[in-house]
Formats: C-alpha cells, sequence, structure tokens
C-alpha cells in the first residue's frame, strides 16, 4: 500500500515576487526562450535533414568555431564532440586518454563516478584517488607514476568548484570535467588538456551530446592509443570522434535540436562579450544568492570556504526549523521549480542553479521568495 504523498503548505507568493522565469534547476536547465523559439522557425530547413549534409555540418562548425572562441582556445587546441554526455565522456577517457594509471579528486558524486569507472576497467592499473568531504575540495599535487589527472571544475552535487591548475608533472595529461561550468566559470585555458563537458548545464541547451576542448598533447595521446593494440568500441573511439569533428559531424547522428540550441546560446555568449560576460552574469548571481544566504537568520551556504564556493551552483543549508523539502514544494507550487537538493547528499539544503541563461533579477527575486515562504512556514 502506498504511503500518503505529504501535503505541500497552503502558500501563495505574492505575483509581484516571483521571478519572471522559474527555472533554477542545476542541470537540465533554463533553455531560453528566444532561442528554443529560433529553432522552431527552423523546424523544415533543419531538424530532420542529414547530419552529414552541408546545414548540419554548418551548425556543428559555428558550435565548434563559437566554442574556441568562447573558451579561447590556446594555438593548437581543438574542438571535438560526439553522442553520450559527459558520462559517456569518461568511457571514451577511459580507452582513449589514460594510458595506465590515473589520478582522480573525488569530492561529490560526479568526481566519484569518473573514478569508480576507472577501477572497473581491466586494461588500466588501480587508479589513484585524493577524497575529500562533501562541500570542500581537496588540493591537487602530482603523484608519481600516473599519466593522467582527472578532477571537476565544478562539483554539481555539492557546489564547490575548483580552479584547473597542473601540478609539477609536465608529461601527464589534466582531464577537467567542465559539465557545469563551462561558460558559467573563468579559467585558464592552458591549464587543461581536455576541458570536457555537455550541454545542458550552463550552455542553457539540452543533453546528449559531449564536447570537448583539447591539446595538441591530448591529441598526440589519442592518435597514439588508437594505434596500439588497445581495442576500443567504435562509438567510444576518440580518433574517430577528432576524425569526424574535423569535418564538422559527428560519427553517429547526433539531436540536431541539441547542436542548434547548443551554438546559438555559445554565439549569444560571444555576442555579448564571451566568458567574462557569461561567466560575470553567473558571478553576479553568485553574489546575490550567497549574500542573502549569509545574512539569513534560517539559511547558511554549505560551502563554508569562499574561494571553493561555485558561481553557478548554490548549495543553501536550512536550520530544523524550516523543511528544505516543504520549501522546495511551496516553491514548485508557486512555479519556481527544480531547487531541490541533490538526493544523495540528505541534507537540509536546496540546490539552486546560477548559470548564465539565468537572469541575476529572478535569483534575487528567488531570494524574497524564499523569505516569503521561510515565514510562512515558521
Amino acid at each position: 500500500m502506498n504511503a500518503t504523498a505529504p501535503r505541500v503548505p497552503d502558500i501563495t507568493i505574492p505575483s509581484e515576487l516571483l521571478p519572471a522565469d522559474g527555472r533554477f534547476g542545476s542541470g537540465p536547465t533554463k533553455v531560453r526562450p528566444e532561442i528554443a523559439q529560433s529553432l522552431a522557425d527552423h523546424a523544415t530547413d533543419y531538424l530532420g535533414t542529414s547530419h552529414r549534409q552541408l546545414p548540419v555540418q554548418l551548425m556543428v562548425a559555428e558550435l565548434r568555431n563559437g566554442i574556441a572562441e568562447l573558451l579561447r582556445a590556446p594555438d593548437g587546441y581543438e574542438i571535438i564532440l560526439g553522442n553520450g554526455g559527459s558520462t559517456g565522456f569518461w568511457d571514451c577517457a577511459t580507452f582513449g586518454l589514460i594510458e595506465n594509471r590515473s589520478h582522480h579528486l573525488a569530492f561529490g558524486e560526479f568526481g566519484g563516478k569518473f573514478a569508480s569507472g576507472i577501477k572497473a576497467a581491466p586494461h588500466l592499473a588501480e587508479p589513484s584517488i585524493t577524497e575529500s568531504e562533501p562541500g570542500t575540495h581537496p588540493a591537487l599535487v602530482a603523484v608519481d607514476g600516473v599519466d593522467a589527472y582527472c578532477y571537476p571544475h565544478n562539483e554539481t552535487s555539492t557546489g564547490v568548484m575548483l580552479d584547473p591548475s597542473r601540478p609539477d608533472d609536465p608529461d601527464a595529461l589534466m582531464l577537467v570535467d567542465a559539465t557545469s561550468g563551462a561558460g558559467g566559470l573563468h579559467f585558464d585555458p592552458s591549464a587543461a588538456d581536455v576541458y570536457y563537458f555537455a550541454p545542458q548545464k550552463a550552455l542553457a541547451a539540452d543533453g546528449g551530446l559531449w564536447i570537448a576542448m583539447v591539446s595538441p598533447a591530448a591529441v598526440e595521446r589519442i592518435e597514439r592509443l588508437a594505434a596500439s593494440d588497445r581495442w576500443c568500441p567504435p562509438s567510444l573511439d576518440l580518433k574517430i570522434a577528432l576524425d569526424n569533428s574535423r569535418k564538422d559531424q559527428t560519427y553517429n547522428t547526433p539531436a540536431l535540436g541539441t547542436v542548434f540550441l547548443t551554438a546559438k546560446t555559445v554565439s549569444w555568449f560571444n555576442d555579448n562579450g564571451g566568458l567574462s560576460w557569461s561567466a560575470g552574469r553567473s558571478a553576479k548571481s553568485a553574489e546575490i544568492l550567497y549574500g542573502w544566504a549569509d545574512a539569513s537568520e534560517s539559511a547558511s551556504p554549505f560551502v563554508q570556504i569562499e574561494s571553493q564556493r561555485s558561481n553557478v551552483v548554490a548549495t543553501i543549508d536550512f536550520d530544523d526549523s524550516i523543511s528544505a523539502d516543504a520549501l522546495c514544494d511551496v516553491l514548485r507550487a508557486n512555479g519556481i521549480v527544480d531547487t531541490n537538493g541533490y538526493r544523495k547528499l540528505g541534507r537540509n539544503q536546496l540546490r539552486i542553479g546560477m548559470f548564465p541563461a539565468i537572469e541575476p533579477a529572478d535569483v534575487e527575486a528567488l531570494t524574497h521568495c524564499l523569505d516569503y515562504c521561510v515565514s510562512a512556514l515558521s
């Protein structure tokens, strides 16, 4: 017999307090209505056409060139892409980037998942793993005997960010998972050999695609491993992805809508000033939200070290007098959605996306709604 669902408190937030757009998910996140309309306008001349013909190839070229501009790709770096999202890219890296042994920083769900996948790979040595408590990140230091360092730029599950850097290990590759950070966080592109991500978070598009900015050293590793006797499924083969990307296409059919939405969001960023502009919007939203939480009597930032607080995903704890689940339910009933805390973290908290497509003014409106709901629930 199913348990009775808890009753949502009957609280109506005044309309003048509500944000213009109530989507604050940490991924999938807000897709701008203007870009969705643009896709609809191309429903007959782009959707439903061959991904190996010029209209789609031009869109892939726009996406690749736009990403290179947005991320300020250093000389010799290339933009490659394929199907499957960042989780799929972990499998690609397991076959095509890690030569023998990797070192991982695990400070949340996603860094930990990649490390677990590597541990299960029979053709690789046992990885080195440094963990830290949720809400913190460990230091990135050189480790003997590894050929790849793997860590998230932004840990979506906990709201912790770690600026990419290089330990003193010049022959190893730096593999940075930027799934929720690319486009929303400043970084030094030369600090990463592989900066990979999916577009359903900071790039305000849809899922099912992975994109990576790869250095000449990473290209050399991809080509050398592909030429070795290591077996790799073709759909995970980074050499095949590299060859197809250079033709502005993917090995197998991509979701054309995702390619379009991503390319147009990236163009929107670049037309307005590039990464300085897009990451600046997220930084402004973070300033608003963390400032509110620091001043609140019932809420506080989960991440205690200010320099480690993410500018794109905020985790906000509430004291025991306020149920974060009830607060989330009230917000959803009022059209403010996807503010749930990360399920496995198990804290009395909300998790709020602050990606560039989310208006800082809407984040400020959210804080007023939170104040209203907290008062009504107290």
